[in-house]
């Protein structure tokens, strides 16, 4: 039977496998500010909360403050599609996106391959929209869509994606797909998500997802035109965002209950297309080995500006939490993997 993740009391690292020594080194690192703003990390080991602290200000942080992870929200957004396959609500992932939405085509750029792009293109940030966020000079550019009212629009209406000959087209990919990062392609997942379960994202996430973790408080930021921001800035606790790591290391399963389906999560979590030479993508996670030493640690994780990141290494049990608001440091995410790395991973033993 799947056990209850416990929060208290606290089981000791050195009974759960990890070095007291090694986490109290991390805890004096982060206090002098040598991860610069680093506002939390909390750890969990086969269920159990190991490691728990904060280093904002106690006034405003601590262990209520609602963290806005920003784009870790996009794998979030994820366990509510699979919730909603799994209900029978959406058909399947290779549904069409247009499909939900017959009164909304392309008034820009029409062409007969937008009517292929299915949900599984979304997930996987390997839709042919020309939209890509680590490229300012991209037509779809997330900034740019925070100038305009329709959000939704904006995605539909973005031109076809271009291959140069010194760009790999996706049928000569690893996985058949080519990754092109965008932040629109998961707003427009939201709106679909609406489409299906006919209610507003933050309700059904709330009945189908966060209360049955117990999770009481979830603060989602807006659309211009009211709708939840699927694609970043959620604020959940720190220990929240630990709950959801633990769901998908237990398989989808919460206190002997099934929240999102063994099917899904194994489907979320194995590679579907190729990032670098060292990261892959599943259904909005992000999959990685890290190093520490000389073990080598898989992981599935979700991440957002800043350096915010949910670890779940399924190998070895462990959940990890790093919240930060490290927003406008350009190393900010190579703080993180340090911290994971040098800290965290080296406390295994």
């Amino acid at each position: 039977m799947d056990q209850t993740p416990q929060h208290e009391p606290r089981s000791d690292p050195a009974a759960a496998g990890l070095s007291p020594a090694r986490l109290s080194a991390m805890e004096v690192a982060l206090r002098k500010g040598e991860f610069q703003r680093i506002t939390s990390v909390v750890i969990s080991q086969q269920n159990r909360l190991v490691y728990e602290g904060y280093f904002d200000d106690p006034a405003t942080g601590g262990v209520e403050a609602l963290r806005n992870t920003r784009s870790a929200t996009k794998t979030i957004t994820g366990m509510l599609v699979g919730i909603t396959v799994d209900q029978g609500r959406i058909g399947g992932v290779d549904d069409p996106v247009l499909d939900y939405f017959p009164e909304r085509q392309p008034t820009q750029y029409p062409d007969p391959r937008k009517q292929k792009i299915t949900i599984v293109d979304l997930l996987t940030m390997s839709s042919l929209l020309e939209c890509d966020d680590w490229n300012t000079f991209s037509r779809g550019n997330e900034e740019r869509m925070y100038l305009v009212e329709d959000w939704v629009q904006f995605a539909l209406d973005l031109p076809i994606r271009g291959f140069a000959s010194w760009n790999p087209r996706p049928e000569d990919s690893p996985h058949g797909r080519s990754f092109s990062y965008c932040t629109a392609g998961v707003v427009l997942l939201g709106a679909l998500l609406e489409r299906a379960v006919g209610q507003p994202v933050p309700d059904f996430a709330r009945e189908y997802l966060f209360s049955p973790l117990g999770i009481e408080r979830a603060e989602w930021q807006m659309t211009p035109l009211g709708g939840a921001m699927t694609g970043g800035g959620l604020g959940l606790r720190s220990r929240d965002l630990l709950k959801l790591g633990q769901l998908f290391l237990n398989g989808g399963a919460w206190d002997g209950v099934q929240i999102v389906s063994r099917e899904w999560v194994a489907q979320s979590t194995r590679p579907h297309v190729q990032i670098d030479a060292d990261t892959e993508y599943g259904y909005l996670w992000w999959l990685k080995t890290f190093h520490s030493g000389t073990q080598a640690f898989p992981s599935w994780y979700m991440t957002g500006t800043g350096g915010n990141r949910v670890h779940v290494f399924p190998e070895t049990g462990l959940v990890a939490v790093i919240t930060s608001e490290n927003y406008r440091l350009r190393e900010a995410h190579a703080l993180s993997d340090r911290l994971l790395t040098e800290h965290i991973l080296a406390a295994v033993e």
